[in-house]
């Protein structure tokens, strides 16, 4: 393996790692098993195209364009609010459980919609994936591209990883009340990253 391409991993490994809405959602399907595999592809694969973003230079068009940054950031705290709420709604009825009941399994649609909109609207992922990691590639010119690929290498591994290895802490989350908590914890996170995003902008 390439020094640049060990590097991408890494450092895409360890971004990707992080707490965030993206990893909260993939890991709440998992756990409910319902379309993992479809969410896990549409993360990694939103990913790569970032990641192909940041490494072809977007992050140059974004400081030339001021608008565009602010932009992303406010639509994403939008959302990132409106997720949170209706995870503390479910949490608050307590009526989502850990398997969906029979005739309850949520659409392919809207789950891979709300997926979409948890990677693309969502600011922390810009950030990690076109300008921290788009920014790490140029130390690794004019092997830029291994750098990208293995920081893509990263983000299909740790997806896949996450969404199928949840099923794993079913049996913690099987009571009624821990899964409470789950949908509790998983809002919470929405929020508190809406809240760094906001008080950046801010500040």
């Amino acid at each position: 393996m390439s020094p640049a391409l060990l590097a991408g991993y890494l450092s895409g490994l360890s971004l990707i790692a992080a707490i965030g809405a993206q990893n909260a959602f993939v890991l709440r399907q998992g756990l409910r098993r319902e379309h993992v595999t479809a969410v896990v592809l549409v993360c990694a694969i939103s990913d790569a195209l970032l990641i192909a973003l940041g490494v072809a230079g977007f992050g140059a068009l974004s400081a030339a364009h001021p608008w565009l940054s602010a932009a992303m950031l406010w639509g994403g705290v939008g959302f990132l609010l409106v997720y949170g709420a209706l995870r503390f709604r479910a949490a608050w009825r307590g009526g989502a459980g850990l398997m969906p009941a029979p005739g309850h399994r949520a659409a392919l649609l809207p789950v891979l919609a709300t997926c979409l909109l948890l990677t693309w609207a969502n600011p922390h992922v810009w950030l990690d994936t076109v300008a921290l990691l788009g920014a790490l590639s140029t130390r690794y010119a004019p092997h830029e591209w291994a750098f990208g690929a293995g920081a893509i290498l990263a983000s299909f591994s740790f997806f896949a990883a996450l969404g199928h290895g949840a099923r794993y802490l079913a049996p913690l989350l099987a009571r009624p009340g821990a899964w409470r908590v789950f949908e509790l914890l998983i809002g919470l996170v929405m929020w508190a990253i809406a809240l760094t995003l906001i008080l950046r902008q801010l500040g």
